[in-house]
């Protein structure tokens, strides 16, 4: 397949009279899809770009348009192939905050056959769009990730706002449960735990985290200029007018301007499900060690401030957030202070007395590095999105040196 792609990529050059070597074209792919395991359609894609550029050509150059030079009106139920050059007429009903400054716009568009996800670059200097209103969308290219199409706006696209309003398939939100989100694109309304809230990132997003009911857990995402008011971890709420979102096969809800959120009286039980991984502890992530969190809703506080409630005394607690490596996969884990303090035979009255000591707090994490890193463990626990919450550790025997050389010698 990575020849197969190489050389139709090396042909289209050729008839652009760029000449490139095919054992270059093919180290990039075999690097991106063998080592950094992306899709080989996005891999091809990726290759190309990087050609484009390091020969100054322009991409619609490379890909070009449907014979005539124009693009082909359809509707977004019809579009079932990347690289097209399509035109639509479609309504904006979702815009979602951009995390990237090279994006001007990303969100939901649709017509009466569907909604799809569109991205606008920042260097097409293309008007901005405006959620609720119609647009004719002329020259615009088709993408696929992972067997979702999405269509991109550049420097060629066209955008004129329409006095009609084009009409979209309904919207109205079904209450579901956390297990019967299977789509992306949908409005859905939950009753749901929050389970867990994460550190944002990123000043757009004001909330994220794990929200869960009787039938599982999901990730949500609240955006900054949604302004809803805070989550609270360990409440449970009405979660109205949310849309989903699927990323690598884990799917994901969003809050938006138009969501609602209403606390409830009842504490819902949340269903999880209990796994085991034995690995090799190969990293310990930033925020682990001698912590502090907010005496008001518990999160983790950074620099001494919590993003809900600002600048607050905060309670000192123990964490770990490690990595853990059994060869074919990776597993992160969260071990929370009697975990940690079990693991790493450092108590929390020891690791305090440890930063005074050096007037740094980082010395904890050091030590936990030095105590843990490259020993092998089983832990136990719940899993929740990506991580495994700990709740047993057991260490195990690293493998002697004697028997990797006897390993060594039946294979050899």
């Amino acid at each position: 397949m990575i020849q197969e792609t190489s050389e139709q990529i090396r042909k289209r050059f050729l008839e652009l009279n760029v000449e490139i070597e095919s054992h270059e074209i093919e180290r990039r792919l075999k690097d991106l899809i063998e080592r950094f395991k992306v899709p080989a359609p996005e891999a091809g894609r990726s290759v190309v770009s990087y050609f484009l550029r390091e020969h100054d050509i322009k991409r619609e150059d490379y890909y070009g348009t449907p014979e005539g030079g124009t693009a082909s009106s359809m509707q977004i139920a019809d579009i079932n192939e990347s690289e097209q050059w399509v035109n639509l007429r479609a309504k904006v009903t979702q815009l979602w905050e951009s995390t990237s400054p090279s994006i001007a716009q990303v969100g939901l568009i649709g017509d009466e056959t569907g909604t799809i996800k569109f991205v606008k670059w920042a260097k097409s200097n293309l008007p901005a769009l405006v959620e609720g209103k119609s647009y004719s969308l002329e020259n615009m290219t088709t993408d696929e990730w992972q067997g979702r199409f999405s269509v991109k706006m550049n420097r060629t696209t066209r955008i004129s706002e329409l006095d009609e309003e084009i009409v979209t398939p309904d919207q109205e939100a079904q209450l579901v449960e956390i297990d019967a989100i299977n789509e992306s694109n949908k409005w859905v309304n939950l009753r749901a735990k929050v389970v867990q809230l994460w550190e944002s990132e990123h000043e757009s997003i004001d909330q994220i985290g794990l929200i869960g009911d009787e039938t599982g857990t999901i990730k949500f995402v609240k955006w900054t200029k949604s302004e809803l008011p805070a989550l609270v971890e360990g409440k449970s709420y009405s979660f109205e007018n949310l849309t989903t979102d699927e990323f690598e096969e884990r799917f994901s809800v969003k809050f938006n301007k138009g969501s609602s959120i209403e606390e409830l009286d009842e504490d819902i039980e949340v269903g999880f499900t209990a796994t085991e991984f034995a690995g090799t502890m190969v990293h310990i992530q930033d925020g682990s060690g001698l912590i502090r969190r907010c005496p008001i809703c518990n999160r983790a506080l950074m620099k001494g401030t919590c993003m809900e409630h600002g600048n607050v005394d905060g309670d000192h607690d123990l964490r770990i957030k490690a990595v853990l490596d059994d060869g074919e996969r990776v597993q992160e884990a969260l071990l929370n202070r009697e975990i940690t303090e079990s693991t790493s035979g450092i108590t929390l009255d020891d690791a305090k007395e440890m930063a005074v000591d050096a007037l740094d707090q980082g010395v904890v994490l050091d030590e936990m590095k030095k105590r843990l890193l490259g020993r092998y463990y089983t832990m136990a626990g719940r899993v929740l999105d990506r991580y495994l919450l700990v709740e047993s550790v057991i260490p195990m025997d690293a493998v002697p040196h004697s028997e990797i050389d006897a390993l060594l010698a039946e294979v050899t």
